[in-house]
């Protein structure tokens, strides 16, 4: 019997595994670098030990640090979550010669099916070699680990070589393996996957399929089970292969069995031999706990004969602290508060008041839906993710809801190309008009403000206030009367602090308001007080390159020094953030006048990094 569980992982996962084991009456032990000192996963544990530094490679790659503390605090398990060192063979001899339970697939099966390379040759395909012409597009992948990174689409060879040098980049920093392989792209066809779970006594499940079809950057989005659309003979042909491939070495434990689904046909992509990341609608639709089943799998308990039965349909949201109509930029600051209705999962690592950093993953939380039909979980996500409460930067919620809403989606003919075809249209502005007067007349009806009673004086004069929201400027005004707060065109019904009560052509409306400094939140609009008088704006030189994010400068392009003559487009340098790189470029032709970074140096979102002149 287990006793004591370490999870060699962070965030969301971490917390999820936690609460498994404490309803098993398990006892839990976090690992937590430096930057996650205060991190929910580590306070919720029931011990905790540092792993000193914050990057990866100094901390949650370390499997030396992560073993010895787990012998250090106790622990008779690990459990490795999904990414990092979940899919390390060595890592899990690592576990097991200190003499622990590792709750995961042996090393053999891992090694086989883990490497991507690995595994499409045990499924008789082989990764593309001498790529031509003739081949495009390919795609470059890490022959490790997952979640998109490592990942590149390339649709003109002479990006090959670029594509692979960053690609190895990628993959060595999120999962201290740089192997990358080229395999065939194929364009707008659906990545549908199946549960696999399997025991030490010969059983392996086939627990459904999933649709994981709306990706960006390779990463998944929203994902559901089970996949919409399949015929039972497709069902049943995927549910096969997954279960051959988990038979062919000798697999236990959780692992998913990925395809691309195309006209029809199931191409392979890859087995993931760890929990996934969307592992909570297959558990909505089958009623059952896959981390309880991973606990007493790695206990000797058998699966019974026959899988549960499946009931339902289950959606799943991921929420991330990114702007998708800025190139999905990560964001990082204070999250204030995050709470969605009742009757919806949400699996998440933060709670109000902590902090997002550049080091990690920007997924916040996954927020998941069942119901009885497809039509009703999808309905109820998007309803639920529109009431939210997400104070703090800036998320995905408003491209969630409108994905959720839109016909390729509710109709179920999505596919991965969904964002590609899309995005402008989900990503346009589309902020409640009337938020920005609320949120006036809520300042404007705060203690601080109403006592003095400036009314008096000029009780005929116009107040005004700015903001920013979506990017765009907005100014409203109101008036202060013996009668209380007046606005052209609405009637205003109520006014403090916290809540707004307007009414338009006989139509009530209320506003819930929150304050942090200049951030407002309005409802579910997020603004940002701007000062009455602006001051003077920053300065720079024509042609400056800036910081989109906080990050850190991982490369510079070979060879570039300031002078050097450089072309649009032209990748100049390579910033990564929240585990991901983002290639500056040239933003026209001429000269590169300015370079004041280099590699290693920590950048705060607006930090100049080059400067690029014409002429």
């Amino acid at each position: 019997m287990l006793g004591t569980v370490l999870v060699a992982n962070r965030g969301e996962i971490a917390c999820r595994v936690f609460r498994t084991c404490r309803a098993a009456g398990i006892r839990t032990v976090a690992v937590h670098s430096d930057a996650d000192g205060n991190a929910l996963h580590a306070r919720v544990a029931d011990a905790a030990v540092r792993l000193p530094g914050a990057a990866p490679a100094d901390t949650y790659l370390r499997g030396d640090l992560i073993v010895k503390a787990a012998v250090t605090a106790g622990a008779d398990a690990v459990h490795p979550g999904y990414g990092f060192l979940s899919e390390n063979a060595d890592f899990a001899r690592a576990v097991l010669d200190a003499g622990l339970t590792w709750i995961g697939p042996p090393p053999a099966a891992i090694e086989a099916m883990a490497s991507k390379t690995r595994a499409k040759e045990l499924m008789g395909i082989a990764p593309l070699t001498d790529v031509t012409a003739a081949d495009l597009p390919v795609l470059v992948k890490a022959a490790a680990g997952g979640g998109g990174r490592g990942m590149r689409v390339v649709r003109d060879l002479a990006d090959l070589d670029a594509e692979l040098t960053a690609a190895r980049a990628e993959a060595a920093s999120a999962f201290g393996d740089g192997e990358v392989f080229v395999e065939p792209y194929v364009d707008n066809g659906r990545h549908v996957e199946v549960q696999i779970f399997a025991d030490t006594h010969g059983t392996v499940w086939a627990l459904g399929t999933r649709d994981c079809s709306l990706q960006r950057r390779h990463q998944k989005v929203i994902e559901e089970a089970p996949a919409p659309g399949l015929t039972p003979e497709l069902t049943g042909e995927l549910h096969d292969l997954a279960v051959r491939a988990a038979r062919a070495v000798d697999y236990v434990g959780a692992g998913t069995v990925e395809f691309l689904v195309a006209d029809g046909t199931a191409h392979f992509l890859e087995m993931n031999t760890r929990l996934q990341v969307e592992h909570p609608v297959t558990e909505a639709v089958f009623g059952v706990d896959l981390v309880a089943l991973q606990l007493r799998i790695a206990e000797g308990h058998a699966l019974g004969n026959d899988p549960p039965r499946a009931r339902g349909h289950a959606v799943e949201a991921r929420l991330y602290a990114e702007d998708p109509a800025r190139g999905w930029a990560p964001q990082t600051g204070r999250l204030h508060r995050l709470t969605v209705p009742e009757g919806i999962r949400l699996d998440t690592g933060y709670t109000g008041g902590d902090d997002i950093g550049v080091h990690y993953d920007p997924m916040l939380a996954k927020a998941v839906a069942h119901a009885p039909t497809r039509a009703e979980a999808v309905r109820r996500l998007a309803g639920a993710l529109e009431r939210a409460a997400i104070h703090g930067p800036v998320t995905n919620r408003d491209l969630l809801v409108r994905s959720l809403r839109h016909e390729e989606f509710t109709s179920g003919r999505m596919d991965t190309g969904f964002y590609d075809r899309h995005l402008p249209e989900l990503t346009r502005p589309g902020a409640d008009p009337l938020a920005p007067l609320a949120a006036a007349l809520a300042e404007a009806s705060a203690p601080s403000r109403s006592r003095f009673g400036g009314w008096r004086n000029l009780p005929s004069q116009a107040q005004a206030k700015r903001y920013a929201v979506a990017g765009e400027e907005h100014e409203v005004r109101y008036h202060h009367t013996r009668d209380g707060l007046t606005a052209e065109g609405v009637r205003v019904v109520h006014a403090d602090a916290e809540r707004v009560v307007l009414e338009t052509d006989g139509v009530q409306r209320r506003f819930e308001i929150a304050r942090y400094g200049d951030q407002v939140h309005v409802n579910t609009t997020t603004l940002t007080a701007l000062p009455r008088f602006p001051g003077p704006a920053a300065q720079h030189a024509p042609g400056s390159l800036l910081a989109p994010m906080p990050g850190t400068v991982v490369r510079v392009a070979e060879g570039l020094t300031e002078g050097a003559a450089v072309t649009a487009g032209q990748p100049l340098l390579w910033l990564e953030a929240m585990k991901m790189e983002h290639r500056i470029t040239a933003p026209v032709t001429g000269r590169l006048t300015a370079l004041p970074v280099a590699p290693g140096r920590q950048v705060e979102m607006g930090t100049l990094l080059a400067v690029v002149e014409t002429g």
